[in-house]
C-alpha cells in the first residue's frame, strides 16, 4: 500500500537538498573547531547555514545560534538569567500562552510560581487584553517580564497577531520570545520587522533533518545565561561539538524554504476543499481554529461521536499518516491541551492533517473519499 503522508506539522520530509548538504558533511572528517583543512572547510558549511537561516528570518547571521532542536532553544531562552554585555538582567516573570506549545508551557528554568499563563478564544487567538493586563499588574522592581508566545499553533495552524503582541511587550518593557517553528516556510518571517527580540526555530519542521534548531536574535545586546557550559561554540552561546551535517541539511531546507512560500500560500486551496468535502461527509464536523488566520496547509477537525484516535488508526489502515493531535508528548494519546485552552468541548478529540508543498494534488481528495466510509462506519458502530 502507498502511504499518504499529511503529517508535516509533525515532521516534514527530508528535501533532496537536505540530503545533499548532509552528505557532503559527513564526507569529510574532523571537528568544525579545527583550525587544520578539514576543521575550516566544516566551519566553512555551519557559517554557510547560519547564513541560510538568517536569510530566511531576515536575521544577522552572527545572531544565528544553533541548537539542537527548537526544545533546547525554547529551555536556554526561558530562564531569568540574562546578561546585557557585561552587566547581569534578571527576568522576574514569563508569559505564556494556554495554548503553545509544551516547550514553552514548561517553563523553562523558571519556577512554576514565576509563570503566567494568558487564556486565549474560541478560536485559539490569545487574549490582547488579558497579556496587556498582566502585563502592567507584573513588579519591575522584581525583574524584566519575559512574554513567549508561539507565532502558529502546532495543531491548528492558526496565526497569532504577532504586531499587536509585539506593541504589547514593547509598551511594558518585555522581551519578546516567539515560538516560529510552525511559522517558519508557511508565512513570511523577518525578525528585522521588530516583533520580536528572539525566534526559535527548527529544521525539521521545514524539511531539514531531525536533531537542529536555531535561536535567532534580533540583535545582539542581550543574551541569555547559556543552558550547558563548555567550550566557546557559538560564540560561547551554546557549547558542545557542532552537529554540522545535521546544520548543513537545516540550511538547505532554509535556502529552499525561502524560495518556496509562494507555493506553501498555494496549498489553502487544497485545504480549503478539503474542508468543505468534510462538511458534506458529517455537516456537524468542527474545524478548531477556521474563524480565523491560518497558514495554508493545516486543517484540525473533529466529528461529533466518532473518537479522533480511533479514527487516526482508520486512516493510517487505509493508507494516510495524519495525527490526533501534536507529536510532541512521545507518542502518548490524551486530550489536546490546545482544545482545553479554546473552550472546546470536543471530547473524542480532534485529527490534525497537514501538508507540504511536495504532497501530491490529489492527497485530501483521496481523503475526502475516504473518510466518509469510515466515519459512517464508527458512527453506526
Amino acid at each position: 500500500m502507498t502511504m499518504r503522508y499529511l503529517d508535516h506539522n509533525a515532521s516534514a520530509p527530508l528535501l533532496p537538498e537536505a540530503r545533499s548538504a548532509m552528505l557532503a558533511a559527513l564526507d569529510v572528517n574532523g571537528n568544525a573547531s579545527s583550525v587544520h583543512r578539514s576543521g575550516r572547510a566544516l566551519r566553512a558549511m555551519v557559517q554557510k547555514a547560519r547564513r541560510q537561516v538568517a536569510g530566511l528570518v531576515g536575521a544577522e547571521p552572527d545572531h544565528v545560534v544553533f541548537t539542537s532542536g527548537a526544545t533546547e532553544a525554547a529551555a536556554t531562552l526561558l530562564t531569568p538569567g540574562w546578561s546585557m554585555g557585561r552587566a547581569p538582567l534578571t527576568m522576574g516573570r514569563l508569559f505564556v500562552g494556554a495554548s503553545d506549545h509544551p516547550c514553552l508551557l514548561a517553563g523553562g528554568r523558571f519556577s512554576p510560581e514565576n509563570v503566567t499563563r494568558i487564556g486565549v478564544n474560541a478560536n485559539g487567538l490569545i487574549d490582547l487584553a488579558a497579556l496587556e493586563r498582566a502585563l502592567a499588574a507584573h513588579d519591575r522592581g522584581d525583574g524584566t517580564p519575559l512574554v513567549a508566545l508561539h507565532w502558529v499553533n502546532n495543531e491548528t495552524g492558526v496565526i497569532q497577531p504577532v504586531a499587536e503582541i509585539g506593541a504589547l511587550a514593547r509598551k511594558a518593557g518585555a522581551v519578546l520570545v516567539l515560538d516560529a517553528v510552525q511559522a517558519l516556510g508557511r508565512i513570511p518571517v523577518d525578525v528585522a520587522e521588530g516583533y520580536a527580540d528572539f525566534l526559535i526555530v527548527s529544521s525539521h519542521k521545514i524539511g531539514g533533518p531531525k536533531g537542529a534548531g536555531a535561536i535567532v536574535a534580533r540583535s545582539d545586546l542581550m543574551m541569555p545565561m547559556p543552558l550547558m557550559g563548555g567550550g566557546g561554540q557559538e560564540r560561547g552561546h551554546r557549547a558542545g561539538t557542532e552537529a554540522v551535517a545535521n546544520i548543513a541539511g537545516f540550511g538547505a531546507a532554509a535556502q529552499a524554504a525561502a524560495a518556496g512560500l509562494d507555493a506553501f500560500a498555494a496549498l489553502a486551496d487544497r485545504r480549503d476543499r478539503f474542508e468543505h468535502a468534510l462538511c458534506g461527509i458529517a455537516p456537524d464536523a468542527i474545524v478548531h481554529g477556521a474563524g480565523a488566520p491560518r497558514v495554508a496547509n493545516t486543517s484540525f477537525f473533529s466529528v461529533p461521536g466518532v473518537k479522533a484516535e480511533t479514527l487516526a488508526i482508520g486512516l493510517d489502515l487505509a493508507g494516510f499518516a495524519v495525527s490526533s493531535g501534536s507529536a510532541c508528548s512521545s507518542g502518548k494519546v490524551g486530550r489536546s491541551h490546545v482544545l482545553e485552552a479554546m473552550g472546546s468541548h470536543a471530547r473524542e478529540g480532534a485529527v490534525r492533517v497537514s501538508i507540504g508543498p511536495s504532497s501530491a494534488a490529489d492527497d485530501l481528495d483521496a481523503l475526502g473519499e475516504a473518510l466518509a466510509p469510515l466515519i459512517g462506519r464508527m458512527r453506526a458502530a
